[in-house]
């Protein structure tokens, strides 16, 4: 569903991508993992075509993404932004169906209202938290309503920006297991970028560690621990003894 070949950019003499090359498989869940200023968000935000990549390609469902109608190709993604990202001035059913009110994806006003009272549902929110506002709720439910509003369109491509940052080990369970749940469900092909171990576990089918600008390692997130790859190893044993230098 998703191509990269030997995508670079860099912002002036910061060499963020310096020939990144990834697949991801229709339907399944990728989990990108390394450390701060790796270059995770800027592959997520060069894919959704936020940022041109200074050389390489980047093909969704095996077309040029930088080619063709621009609002069909963004309609096609779900995005859960770090920290949920909701709107303040909005309430939570109307933060859900942002989408569907304005755009190609409109739908009529109590439509579109319907649909993310279902899905406030269907993370585990009542229907009475629909005409709240985001500061009356707590961050784990702050993060439901931005999940609800990843997947109120059905998106076929559904991205999730450290899902988890802020939230209590508890919480960062119930809300893994609602992605895998969700992603499992909708047969949505899923990238997301993470530091949470803990994550990766429950939400990847596959597992990729970007380092230096490349992919130093992918695969099955059942081979992970047995990798044999120095990034990996010290990435998720948290050691500070390794290829990964600690800014300090």
């Amino acid at each position: 569903m998703i191509r990269m070949d030997n995508v670079q950019k860099a912002f002036d003499d910061n060499h963020v991508l310096q020939g990144m090359n990834l697949e991801i498989p229709k339907g399944t869940s990728m989990v990108i993992i390394g450390g701060s200023g790796t270059g995770k968000s800027v592959a997520l935000k060069c894919i959704l075509g936020l940022i041109q990549p200074d050389s390489g390609m980047i093909y969704v469902d095996g077309k040029d993404a930088s080619k063709g109608d621009r609002d069909a190709f963004l309609a096609r993604f779900g995005m859960l932004f770090q920290g949920a990202a909701l709107f303040d001035s909005m309430t939570v059913w109307q933060n859900v169906a942002f989408r569907l009110l304005r755009g190609s994806l409109k739908r009529p006003t109590e439509e579109a209202r319907e649909i993310a009272i279902e899905k406030l549902r269907r993370v585990g929110l009542k229907s009475d938290v629909a005409d709240r506002f985001p500061a009356e709720l707590s961050g784990g439910m702050q993060k439901r309503v931005g999940l609800a509003r990843a997947i109120a369109a059905e998106p076929e491509i559904i991205f999730f920006d450290e899902p988890t940052t802020g939230l209590d080990p508890i919480m960062s369970g119930v809300i893994n297991d609602l992605i895998r749940e969700i992603v499992t469900e909708m047969g949505a092909t899923a990238m997301t970028i993470t530091h949470d171990m803990s994550s990766v576990r429950a939400i990847a089918d596959n597992v990729a560690m970007l380092h230096g600008g490349v992919i130093q390692w992918t695969g099955p997130v059942g081979q992970m621990d047995a990798s044999g790859d120095p990034y990996v190893e010290q990435f998720i044993s948290g050691s500070a003894e390794g290829p990964i230098e600690a800014v300090r």
